[in-house]
């Protein structure tokens, strides 16, 4: 379970998010939907405890900055983020060493498998491509099994192939339990299996809308993320 609760964070005199709270559940797909510059990877980043910021976030109840919390959370950032002097055999080894995990490396094979990297594994870093770097980036995420999963746009640069083992692995992960939260502004490449969205505009929610709810919309999540970012929803509704 991931719990943010009146999260707030200043860029000097720039407010780039404002009094956020929500709650992702155990074997719960969350989005933060929005326009670039909307705020979704300043709180993505303070949920991995990469910057500083005012409120609370915790991982299964344990504050997002401990160790214990740490253990139990996945990262892809926006930008890849691979090291350029290691194979991508290595790196998935030095996750694996980080994390003390006992087992051979079998489930590292099995994702590099599947991202279609395991014939680049002798390659380094800065040998790949972008579309290759942000594979090789989700399988670092994934290769220590953790229970909750943050996604910064994570089909950018992905070739089709990639885009739709990354939806069957979302959906893989909600069936196993996991906490999965994906910030993107791209609506097409969510909207078929998630449980809630925020919808968000000048680093606040403008609307949250859960899926499959007994709530009768009159507008589609499309009409609804337009006519906020348009301009037209007051911020802080609820849909």
């Amino acid at each position: 379970m991931l719990t943010v609760s009146h999260v707030s964070k200043r860029y000097g005199d720039m407010l780039a998010n404002q009094d956020i709270s929500f709650t992702v559940e155990d074997g719960q797909i969350a989005v933060l939907l929005g326009p670039n510059g909307a705020g979704k990877s300043t709180i993505i980043k303070s949920i991995c405890g990469l910057l500083r910021f005012t409120g609370s976030i915790e991982i299964d109840g344990k504050p997002n900055k401990s160790m214990e919390a740490k253990r139990l959370l996945g990262y892809v950032p926006e930008l890849p983020a691979v090291y350029d002097l290691l194979t991508v055999e290595e790196h998935l080894e030095f996750i694996r060493r980080a994390y003390r995990m006992e087992e051979d490396g079998q489930y590292a094979h099995v994702l590099l498998e599947r991202f279609e990297l395991l014939d680049k594994k002798d390659k380094l870093g800065k040998e790949l491509s972008k579309g290759m770097q942000q594979k090789l980036s989700i399988c670092c995420a994934l290769a220590h099994r953790p229970r909750v999963l943050i996604f910064d746009e994570p089909m950018v640069g992905l070739d089709p192939h990639a885009i739709k083992e990354l939806k069957n692995l979302f959906r893989e992960l909600k069936a196993q339990g996991c906490t999965v939260l994906i910030s993107t502004h791209m609506i097409d490449s969510v909207e078929d299996y998630w449980d809630v969205v925020h919808i968000m505009k000048n680093g606040r929610f403008a609307a949250s809308r859960r899926n499959g709810g007994s709530e009768n919309h009159s507008q589609s999540l499309e009409e609804l993320f337009f006519e906020i970012t348009e301009g037209g929803t007051e911020e802080g509704e609820q849909a």
